[in-house]
């Protein structure tokens, strides 16, 4: 009877503690594998950077210009400083008038945080997947967008720490994006270097002649 009590007394003060130890606050979406991996991603993030990586995934309703960063206030009571949150809400909606839905924030603890990664490739690495044109379900799209998009966030932030994660995923997405990039840039050169540079070296060359 004593062990028993014993055991009681002690799963409830480490009770409280094992739901606060979560990464993920809230979870309307995510399949269990995705999670799983997910919480090893923040765990090693927290490891080797002192920095704590959450995920919010709502299926709620969010109306237009919902503020989401006072909604993540909810869960702070729950976080631990310094940290970065990504908020994921597919059926938040972000024009009446389009009828478009799909918001995905960062909300960081401090402001000297954002430094450590880039906002918009965060977000592209997470709607991409979600917008791709395949046959996985939509269900399927928005858990691996959300597990692409933390991943890309935890890989931002300890670059910026100059450690490696391990636990990570490669980001097919951000290689393809670079190529596609280059490819613009060496567009657009050769477009100015044959409708504008050489007609004006021409003229000048002729010119002088």
């Amino acid at each position: 009877m004593f062990k028993a009590q014993v055991r009681f007394t002690l799963l409830a003060l480490l009770l409280p503690l094992l739901l606060n130890a979560t990464h993920i606050l809230k979870d309307d979406i995510l399949k269990p594998e995705a999670s799983i991996l997910i919480e090893k991603m923040a765990d090693e993030l927290l490891l080797k950077t002192g920095i704590s990586g959450y995920v919010i995934a709502t299926n709620e309703n969010f109306p237009e210009k919902f503020n989401l960063v006072e909604y993540s206030k909810r869960y702070e009571a729950s976080t631990s400083k310094p940290y970065v949150m990504l908020i994921f809400a597919p059926n938040a909606i972000i024009t009446v008038k389009s009828g478009e839905k799909g918001r995905v924030a960062l909300i960081p603890s401090s402001k000297e945080l954002t430094e450590l990664y880039d906002k918009s490739d965060v977000i592209d690495a997470t709607i991409d997947v979600v917008s791709a044109k395949d046959k996985n379900s939509m269900e399927d799209k928005h858990t691996i967008g959300v597990l692409q998009g933390f991943s890309e966030l935890a890989d931002q932030i300890a670059s910026s720490k100059n450690v490696e994660m391990t636990t990570t995923l490669p980001n097919e997405t951000r290689v393809i994006i670079s190529v596609l990039r280059v490819i613009v840039i060496i567009g657009a050169l050769l477009v100015l270097w044959i409708f504008i540079v050489r007609p004006i070296l021409r003229r000048m060359k002729n010119g002088k002649e």
